[in-house]
């Protein structure tokens, strides 16, 4: 470190590679506000290291999940994947547009925020063929135009054909969705 208390350009360097091999989603606010230093900065250090803005590091990550998903094809996953353990757990992220949203209040329509849950909680079923047999969910908060819902799905149980799905989904790391599904295997003939 320096006498103003900054690491040198290689130092910050050589930690930033280190926080987005950890974390890949980190924004550059983040990393600017972490290391005190500017946007550009980051930017700019980013550029050096050939690292990739956040929106293509999700997009990144994303293309290597879904070649996984067996029950869905990965474009009908709402939002973009970023982690699946197949069969254990999944994580999925969608921006929200003021077309998702209700024109008069800006609040998403809660068919977007189902969906994405939904579709969360097929692509972790390791199987071929899954449908939505029971579906119990809660909307704890409103979610308006523009917020990132960060959707958290996790198999709890799998009880013959039947795989129990949980999905909660955050904005900001405050829980907006709950949804608890029980999604029906489909032996192919």
């Amino acid at each position: 470190m320096s006498r103003t208390g900054r690491l040198s350009k290689v130092n910050r360097q050589s930690k930033l590679l280190e926080l987005l091999r950890e974390d890949p989603f980190v924004t550059d606010e983040d990393l600017s506000e972490n290391f005190k230093v500017s946007i550009q900065t980051i930017r700019l250090d980013r550029l050096e290291l050939g690292i990739p803005e956040l929106r293509q590091r999700i997009k990144n990550v994303a293309e290597k999940n879904y070649e996984k998903v067996r029950s869905i094809i990965g474009a009908e996953i709402v939002g973009e994947l970023v982690d699946l353990n197949l069969g254990v757990s999944g994580i999925s992220i969608l921006e929200t547009t003021s077309e998702m949203a209700f024109s008069k209040t800006s609040i998403v329509r809660g068919h977007h925020i189902f969906s994405q849950a939904e579709s969360l909680a097929m692509a972790v079923v390791d199987a071929e063929v899954a449908l939505t047999g029971v579906s119990n969910i809660k909307y704890l908060s409103p979610v308006s135009a523009g917020d990132k819902l960060v959707a958290k799905a996790e198999v709890i149980r799998v009880r013959g054909n039947n795989h129990f799905v949980h999905v909660k989904i955050y904005v900001n790391q405050i829980q907006v969705f709950r949804g608890k599904f029980i999604l029906v295997i489909i032996k192919s003939k």
